[in-house]
């Protein structure tokens, strides 16, 4: 899968084309599939946790779920003051506690406690994994390597399901389905210890010599002079608006074994679908891979109303999750991960990212908790309805505001943002136009 390719300096095999591809360098995918574990554990959890709760349930009856909105707003400035890598660590030891607590539970406030340190670590874990994937990433295959983060995500939930049926019929049924989430949590931790910190953290915030090191593993000496310049740049501009940062300045079944089954395919159609997102976002882009997705998810909720409108709920609104599930995976799934790991200042990039990550988390927790009470307040089908006129507005605000950043730096985007608050696009265009 060769993306782009790159003239060599002359004094350096003249007339020989650096190919950049996703496996051309096996350091940034190794680096890429260990932080890619945050996301392991992220989509572990969530699936996890619908499978134990039908057994927690049994034993005790006021389990409630706790999001992770504390640890995502929490780790934009963990990142920013300690590092990627740092912040990886500790957010395996909270998931790791979190998940032992939780197994060791003796009464229902024992496991809630449980799950407020394991949605600490993994709000961490999502903001840091994009992130640090991104920051260690070349700009031609950027998008694809974060979203491989994604599908980590998808293939959690996968391997969630498959422990649930696995230990069904074990004693202590749910104590081991949320024990075992501590497992990756420790593999990435001790695969953690080996890797670097992100370069670009590295440069910005501590030494330029440790983060030379680190990048001239990733790019070869003409690319690398490219990369070093770059940093130079967007580290003068940050020393110049240092003082000026605060928050204030980015307004801008029947059974439980079938709901296992039936979870475990929904999960296995939405990572096949995250993989042909990492192929798609470099190669059609973040821009019209989002609008693209919306369109499909916008459709696919229609039908939804319109199965549960006729009451049938058979093949009909089968076929609107499973069209919603191949539309959102691939598109809306990776992208805002992706384009929130990458449109941001570096002097911004921790806390956005940390918003970002926070504002996801608080309207899961919206819909999740909210989804019932509206579908009774005003029936399942314009509940759906309801849901499509969001997506219809999310498809303007991606075309109105979005830009296409596939194939740029971060400080070609960041010149993006800056043409536009100027009022310019003309630069903004040619660089969309290198983008493509």
């Amino acid at each position: 899968m060769t993306i782009e390719t790159f003239p060599r300096s002359p004094g350096l095999d003249a007339g020989v084309e650096k190919k950049i591809t996703y496996f051309s360098n096996k350091y940034v995918l190794g680096l890429t599939v260990i932080a890619g574990i945050g996301g392991l554990l992220f989509g572990y959890d969530t699936g996890v946790i619908s499978g134990a709760l039908l057994y927690i349930r049994d034993e005790f009856e006021a389990v409630d779920q706790i999001g992770a909105m504390i640890g995502a707003a929490a780790g934009g400035g963990i990142n920013d003051a300690y590092g990627r890598k740092q912040a990886t660590l500790l957010a395996d030891v909270i998931f790791a506690l979190g998940s032992f607590v939780m197994a060791a539970a003796w009464n229902p406030y024992v496991i809630i406690f449980g799950r407020l340190l394991v949605g600490l670590g993994v709000g961490v874990a999502s903001v840091t994994a994009p992130m640090y994937i991104a920051e260690a990433a070349p700009s031609e295959i950027r998008g694809g390597l974060v979203s491989t983060n994604v599908l980590m995500i998808t293939s959690g939930q996968f391997l969630s399901y498959l422990v649930n049926l696995a230990f069904t019929e074990v004693r202590g049924t749910w104590r081991w389905m949320l024990g075992v989430a501590a497992v990756p949590a420790i593999i990435q931790f001790c695969l953690m210890l080996f890797l670097p910190e992100s370069p670009r953290w590295l440069y910005m915030k501590r030494s330029r010599s440790d983060a030379i090191v680190v990048l001239s593993k990733i790019y070869d000496p003409f690319r690398l002079e490219e990369e070093l310049d770059q940093l130079s740049a967007a580290l003068e501009e940050e020393r110049q608006r240092r003082n000026a940062i605060s928050y204030w300045d980015m307004a801008g079944f029947r059974s439980n074994q079938l709901a296992l089954l039936l979870s475990l395919i929904v999960a296995l159609m939405n990572a096949a679908g995250t993989i042909v997102g990492i192929y798609l976002i470099d190669h059609f882009g973040r821009r019209k891979l989002a609008l693209s997705s919306l369109s499909g998810v916008i459709l696919s909720l229609i039908l939804l109303s319109v199965a549960f409108y006729l009451e049938s709920f058979g093949w009909l609104a089968v076929l609107g999750l499973a069209l919603y599930i191949s539309f959102f995976a691939p598109g809306m799934g990776p992208v805002p991960w992706t384009v929130n790991s990458e449109i941001y200042p570096e002097s911004y990039r921790g806390i956005c990212a940390g918003m970002s990550a926070t504002v996801n988390w608080v309207s899961n927790l919206v819909v999740a908790q909210s989804f019932l009470s509206v579908a009774e307040a005003v029936g399942t089908s314009s509940t759906f309805l309801i849901l499509a006129a969001i997506g219809v507005a999310a498809f303007g605000f991606v075309f109105l505001f979005v830009p296409e950043t596939k194939g740029l730096s971060f400080e070609e985007v960041e010149r993006i943002w800056k043409e536009r608050a100027s009022g310019s696009s003309i630069h903004s265009e040619s660089l969309l136009e290198n983008g493509d």
